[in-house]
């Protein structure tokens, strides 16, 4: 009766996630963000956060969105009004588009942005372990946590580069994993301590990756992961080692 019940909790909780993802995709569609990642962010956030990342996105995506589209009226019309006007830099443009942003808000959409790389990273390390078979000391755990963060850290990286318009070289790539590293890593933190008590605390047989319940874990992971990294991009944010988005 209780794993009726929690697969049954499963069930739900997946069909809220991919039913917000394709709500935030559809009106992203017809509303793009301004920072181009974000069109991929917003998504992955609503498939792995159910309710609250439908919240977030409607309460700050759209907003950034609304903001954005006065913004460029603005700015067109002060351009039609004044030819003596300069194109503004993408850099600070971004900028100011957020700097009237609360604090917490900023935040928390950093937040997201990490936490969507590492966690597409997490959603392709799984499937890879299983389909090749690979452990470590006779462990998938452990060869899931060694596949899933290189993942997570290649593509959280690749997120952070792209999503703050950097300019491809040396120093935006260094710039891009000194942003990202402590945040990526507080997020793993996180999702695998919450994994490990799935495999050796919560279950005397733990999930099989093929199941509803094994998904509903890892979403579980993820929204504590980003409960972790959300003091890291705190500090970060703070320290201006990163960008309030």
């Amino acid at each position: 009766m209780e794993k009726f019940m929690l697969t049954t909790i499963a069930f739900i909780s997946i069909f809220i996630g991919v039913m917000q993802a394709v709500i935030i995709t559809g009106s992203i569609i017809k509303h793009p963000q301004e920072m181009a990642i974000m069109n991929v962010v917003w998504p992955i956030t609503g498939l792995y956060f159910p309710v609250i990342g439908l919240w977030m996105y409607y309460v700050i995506g759209i907003k950034d969105q609304r903001d954005t589209s006065h913004q460029s009226d603005a700015h067109g019309h002060h351009q039609s009004d004044d030819h003596r006007g300069s194109d503004i830099d993408h850099s600070e443009h971004h900028h100011m588009q957020h700097s009237d942003k609360p604090q917490w808000q900023s935040v928390l959409v950093s937040t997201t942005h990490c936490s969507a790389g590492c966690s597409v990273g997490d959603l392709l390390g799984v499937p890879i372990v299983v389909l090749l078979g690979w452990t470590i000391a006779g462990s998938t755990l452990f060869s899931e946590y060694v596949v899933e963060f290189i993942l997570a850290y290649l593509l959280g990286i690749g997120f952070q580069y792209y999503g703050m318009g950097m300019n491809k070289s040396g120093k935006s790539i260094t710039q891009a994993i000194k942003a990202d590293t402590w945040s990526l890593l507080a997020f793993e933190v996180g999702m695998f301590g919450w994994m490990a008590l799935t495999h050796y605390v919560f279950f005397y047989h733990p999930p099989e990756a093929t199941t509803p319940l094994f998904w509903f874990m890892m979403q579980m992971a993820m929204m504590i992961g980003f409960a972790t990294s959300y003091p890291a991009n705190w500090v970060l944010v703070k320290r201006g080692v990163k960008h309030a988005m």
